[in-house]
């Protein structure tokens, strides 16, 4: 039985901006899916404590006046997702995220800015993994198809069905169903085990990122630089 058809853990973040450094977390969603049924299923409000912008309320649907009377403290919802995660790697179940390396590295920026231990602390030392990114792998294994690769252009493109696009849950629902249909077309995934699959889409997302610095560069952007870490950036910049 491959991977895709045990059990898998979604996971996504509806935020306050695009800056996976900079922004904060609004909304989180952890669930439990095998077979495309879901099981488990935890999810978070928080108050980020910065005002969230209209153009991020336009997308998820969260106002400033709802987080702050319903969220959590922003600390507490941060400290509850990474513990949500660390307790899944610590037993070997994928952790499913499309694209990965926004909402992990956001995560690690708010365990930072509250003073929280890292993921990595909290596994130990070691890297969070193993970790599925539908976003990754879709890019590497079918390079040449045209159109968007945003979450619900790719969930259509694999007949996954995606309810209410940027409601965490959803998202989170429909990513690890896309994991599973991507792992379902494509033998050659389906046929790696987490371990070797997480370590895969390290050389396929470095990749990617060096072909589109490339290119980036050739049509005239000499100084463009396009971040090769997966599934999480480094936290380079002082004071996130």
């Amino acid at each position: 039985m491959g991977w895709h058809q045990e059990l898998l853990v979604g996971f996504d973040l509806e935020t306050t901006g695009t800056d996976p450094r900079e922004a904060r977390i609004v909304t989180g969603a952890v669930i439990e899916v095998k077979d495309a049924r879901p099981l488990g299923h935890r999810q978070w409000l928080a108050d980020p404590g910065v005002e969230i912008p209209a153009d991020a309320v336009a997308v998820h649907g969260i106002s400033n006046e709802k987080a702050a009377s319903d969220g959590e403290p922003a600390d507490r919802v941060a400290d509850s997702i990474a513990e949500t995660l660390v307790g899944y790697w610590r037993t070997g179940v994928p952790v499913v995220a499309y694209n990965a390396a926004f909402d992990l590295t956001l995560l690690s920026a708010e365990l930072r800015r509250h003073g929280l231990p890292s993921l990595r602390e909290r596994l130990g030392g070691m890297d969070p993994a193993p970790v599925i990114d539908p976003y990754t792998i879709d890019r590497s294994v079918d390079r040449y198809r045209k159109g968007k690769r945003n979450l619900e252009a790719v969930c259509a493109e694999y007949g996954v069905t995606l309810e209410s696009a940027h409601d965490a849950s959803a998202d989170a629902l429909a990513a690890a169903r896309l994991a599973a249909a991507i792992a379902g077309r494509h033998p050659k995934v389906a046929s790696l085990g987490p371990a070797r699959l997480h370590e895969s889409q390290i050389e396929w997302y470095a990749q990617w990122a060096a072909d589109f610095q490339s290119f980036l560069r050739h049509k005239g952007d000499a100084q463009a630089v396009v971040e090769a870490a997966w599934p999480m950036r480094e936290l380079t910049e002082p004071g996130v």
